[in-house]
């Protein structure tokens, strides 16, 4: 597995690498809601924390830890979302550290996005490709499951989120041989729309 990072596009989203041209349009995105940082992610990208949270994304990706992608909808940086945890050795990947603003929730932006993310995955070899959801959020773990992954377990006290919460982590999976009937249902629901 080498997954290359490249630009993703499709008629609902265009993946671009992220990169310095978008850091204004995120940190204007992420403090499209502020509550959402304090709840439900182990970091915040909201106020005085996004530039310490900017610098460890850049990092990983300078690293290659991380892929990040700024979701543009149009002109509009709709989020992020980032492969991360790539080991090409078991061909694993995670899809993950996803944000939309609150006004590209719910719509094709998620479903768009990674069905570009896990057809490129695939493509470049990926026999797994993860998804780790915080138990407490709801929302995601629907999505995740609509997407068509299956959920493994959970992995209780997971990790420490940046307010001192002790995080519960729900694993979802998306097999290589179970990726064309996955892709086939992802398509047909972006059809839809």
């Amino acid at each position: 597995m080498q997954i290359a990072t490249e630009v993703l596009e499709n008629r609902f989203v265009r993946l671009e690498p992220m990169g310095d041209q978008h850091k204004d349009a995120l940190r204007a995105a992420c403090e499209a809601d502020q509550d959402i940082w304090t709840r439900l992610y182990p970091f915040s990208w909201a106020g005085e924390h996004f530039e310490p949270t900017w610098t460890m994304l850049t990092t990983h990706i300078a690293q290659g830890q991380t892929i990040g992608f700024a979701v543009m909808v149009g002109r509009a940086l709709a989020g992020l979302t980032c492969f991360s945890g790539m080991d090409a050795a078991n061909a694993v990947v995670e899809i993950g550290g996803t944000y939309y603003a609150p006004d590209h929730r719910g719509g094709a932006v998620n479903p768009a996005a990674k069905r570009l993310m896990m057809g490129h995955a695939f493509a470049c070899g990926a026999r797994r490709v993860v998804y780790r959801v915080d138990a407490l959020n709801a929302r995601s773990r629907a999505a995740v499951t609509k997407l068509g992954a299956v959920q493994e377990g959970v992995l209780r006290q997971d990790r420490v989120t940046w307010t001192g919460r002790l995080r519960d982590t729900v694993i979802f999976s998306v097999l290589a041989d179970e990726w064309p009937a996955v892709r086939d249902r992802l398509d047909a629901r972006l059809a839809a729309l």
